[in-house]
């Protein structure tokens, strides 16, 4: 009966630990790997717009202050208005930036202001730390 009831209470716990909502910190960094995933596949895509090869450079590092201003660019960039996955892709980084500089503001360390290093696509870069 003991064990029944040391499983019960496992399985509860696991439960509610996987229910827990996200950080602020761990849903920034899962929206920018995503962005930074659906950015590299727009570029490889050969179904899309050419003016897509046109677009600002989109390798996200939230540990990097830089990483502000290359949203804030992203999104303001004038082309590819008509593209429905850039329109998308700039959502997404709106979305980002917004959760930046107001609902996370308090709870981020950048690490570095290093601006020319979001100009390489770095794997370790968003999936260290």
């Amino acid at each position: 009966m003991k064990m029944l009831l040391s499983l019960i209470a496992l399985l509860s716990a696991a439960l509610l630990a996987s229910a827990a909502p996200p950080t602020c910190y761990s849903r920034v960094l899962s929206l920018s790997k995503e962005i930074t995933e659906s950015f590299k596949e727009l570029q490889t895509s050969k179904d899309v717009d050419s003016c897509v090869e046109t677009l600002p450079r989109l390798y996200l590092d939230i540990h990097n202050y830089c990483v502000l201003a290359k949203l804030r660019d992203f999104v303001a960039y004038p082309r590819c208005d008509t593209v429905l996955e850039v329109n998308e892709l700039k959502e997404k980084a709106r979305s980002l930036y917004t959760i930046l500089i107001s609902y996370c503001r308090r709870d981020l360390v950048f690490l570095t202001d290093d601006c020319n290093a979001l100009e390489i696509p770095i794997e370790h870069s968003i999936t260290e730390s």
